[in-house]
C-alpha cells in the first residue's frame, strides 16, 4: 500500500479517536496496532491506487470531527425502513447507536444473538476478530479502532436457521452531522447455514457519514447468504467493508444493492481457505443523480477445488459515476480452481461514467478462469422493436433496462426480499 501524508482531517480523526484504543480491554492490543497504522498512514489520498476513482478522503473534509461521532441518543423520527411481509430476527442501529425499542430477537435454537463488545469480553469470536478483514485498509483500521455499537451472530455445528437475521442501519441527521462506526461479526459452525441481511436507510438531510466493516467465518460444509441494500440520502458518505473466510466444502452467496447514497464504497473480498468451496458474488448498481458507488472485490482462491462467479451490473444516469474493480487470485495450492467473473454496464445518459477494471492473477497451471466488461447503451434495434408493437418509449426504455436488472432479482432466495427489490427497481427504472 502506498502511503498518504498526514492532513488536517487525518489528524481531527485521530484526535477523537485517541481514547478509543482501551474501550474493550479483550481488543486493546488489536485497537492500538489499527490506530498506529492509520497514523502512519493517513487516510488514502488520490495517488493511492486503491482509492483512485474515490474521492472518499476529500468528501470527509466536510465533516467537523470536533463534533461526537454520533448522536447521543438515537432520534425518534420515522424512517420507512422495515422489509415489507418478511417475519424475521431483527436489529436497529439509529446513527450507530443500537435501538432495543425497535430491535425483535426471539431465542431461536443454535442461533446466538449479541452486543459484540459483550461477546468479545467474553471471549467469543476472539479467534476470528480482525484477522479476516485486517489493517490494510485506512477505513478498516479506523472502523477497528472507533467502534462502539455492533452485532456478534453465532450459529452453532449443525444448526439451520430457517429465518434470515436483519440488521437495519438508520441516519438521521437533521438534528446535527453524524458519523457512525459499525462493527459486526459472523460465526457459522460447521454443516450450519444462515442468511443475514443488512439494510441501510437514511432520513434526506444533514451531513452523514457510515463506515461498516463486517467479518464473517464460515466454517467446514456450512453456508451464509449476505445481502447488503444500500438505500441512502444523497449527501451519505458510505463505507462497507465486507470479508469472509470459507473452509472446506463451504459455500457463500453475496448479494450488494446499491440504489442510492452520495459516495458509496464497498469492499467485498472472499479467502476460499479450504477445498471444495464455492461462492457467488451478485452486485446491481442503479445510479442517478451525482451518486458515485465503488465495488471493489477480491475473490482469492487458497486451496484446491473451488469455483467462485461474480456478475455485477450497473445503470447509470445524470452525472453519476460507477467503479468496478474485480480481482480474482489463484495461489500455488489452488488447483483445479473454476473462477468466473463478470461486469456489464449501461450508460443512459452523456455525463454518466463507469470505469472497470477486472483482474485475474494465476499461480497455478490446472485452473479455468475468464473475466471481462462490457460498457454500453440501450439495444436501439429492441427499442425500436417494442414500439412498433405499441410500448410508449418510455415504457419500452423501462421494460429493457429491468430485463438487463432482473438477472440479478432472480438469484434471490427470499421471496419477500425479491418482491420489495423487483418493485424498487421497476419504480426507479420507470422515472
Amino acid at each position: 500500500m502506498s502511503t498518504s501524508s498526514i492532513t488536517n482531517t487525518d489528524e481531527a480523526i485521530l484526535s477523537y479517536l485517541i481514547n478509543h484504543r482501551d474501550a474493550i480491554p479483550t481488543i486493546r492490543n488489536i485497537r492500538s496496532e489499527s490506530f498506529d497504522f492509520l497514523r502512519r498512514t493517513g487516510l488514502p489520498g488520490p495517488k493511492h491506487e486503491e482509492y483512485r476513482s474515490t474521492p472518499l478522503t476529500r468528501a470527509l473534509q466536510k465533516f467537523d470531527f470536533g463534533l461526537k461521532k454520533a448522536v447521543g441518543e438515537p432520534p425518534t423520527a420515522d424512517i420507512d425502513y422495515a422489509l415489507p411481509g418478511l417475519e424475521a430476527p431483527s436489529l436497529v442501529f439509529v446513527n450507530g447507536v443500537f435501538d432495543a425499542s425497535r430491535s425483535s430477537v426471539d431465542a431461536v435454537e443454535g442461533l446466538v444473538v449479541k452486543s459484540l463488545a459483550e461477546a468479545l469480553e467474553e471471549g467469543l469470536g476472539m479467534n476470528h476478530f480482525s484477522k479476516i478483514a485486517g489493517q490494510k485498509d485506512p477505513f478498516v483500521a479506523w472502523n477497528t479502532v472507533g467502534w462502539d455499537h455492533g452485532t456478534y451472530i453465532e450459529v452453532k455445528d449443525n444448526a439451520i436457521i430457517e429465518k434470515p437475521v436483519v440488521v437495519y442501519h438508520l441516519t438521521d441527521a437533521r438534528e446535527q452531522q453524524v458519523i457512525a462506526i459499525n462493527r459486526n461479526l459472523i460465526v457459522v459452525g460447521k454443516n450450519a447455514r444462515l442468511t443475514v441481511i443488512q439494510k441501510y436507510n437514511s432520513v434526506r438531510s444533514g451531513q452523514q457519514h457510515l463506515n461498516t466493516v463486517t467479518e464473517a467465518f464460515v466454517a467446514d460444509n456450512a453456508r451464509l447468504d449476505h445481502y447488503a441494500i444500500q438505500d441512502c440520502a444523497e449527501n451519505q458518505v458510505q463505507f462497507n467493508q465486507f470479508q469472509a473466510q470459507q473452509k472446506n466444502s463451504s459455500r457463500v452467496n453475496t448479494y450488494t444493492f446499491t440504489l442510492q447514497g452520495k459516495l458509496i464504497r464497498n469492499n467485498l473480498g472472499l479467502a476460499l481457505d479450504g477445498e471444495g468451496c464455492e461462492s457467488h458474488m451478485y452486485g446491481l448498481y442503479l445510479l442517478n443523480g451525482n451518486t458515485l458507488a465503488d465495488n471493489h472485490t477480491v475473490a482469492d482462491h487458497l486451496q484446491p477445488n473451488s469455483f467462485s462467479n461474480e456478475l455485477y451490473k450497473g445503470i447509470m444516469d445524470g452525472h453519476s459515476r460507477g467503479v468496478f474493480n474485480g480481482k480474482i487470485y489463484v495461489r500455488p495450492n489452488a488447483q483445479k480452481t473454476n473462477a468466473f467473473q463478470s461486469n456489464r454496464n449501461i450508460l443512459l445518459s452523456d455525463d454518466a461514467k463507469v470505469n472497470t477494471k477486472p483482474q485475474l492473477e494465476i499461480w497455478a497451471d490446472d485452473v479455468k478462469c475468464s473475466h471481462g466488461c462490457t460498457t454500453g447503451q440501450l439495444d436501439e434495434e429492441a427499442m425500436f422493436y417494442l414500439q412498433t408493437r405499441g410500448i410508449p418509449k418510455h415504457t419500452a426504455k423501462a421494460m429493457l433496462l429491468y430485463a438487463f436488472a432482473g438477472e440479478l432479482i432472480e438469484v434471490i432466495d427470499i421471496p419477500a426480499l425479491k418482491q420489495y427489490l423487483a418493485k424498487i427497481v421497476r419504480a426507479r427504472l420507470q422515472q
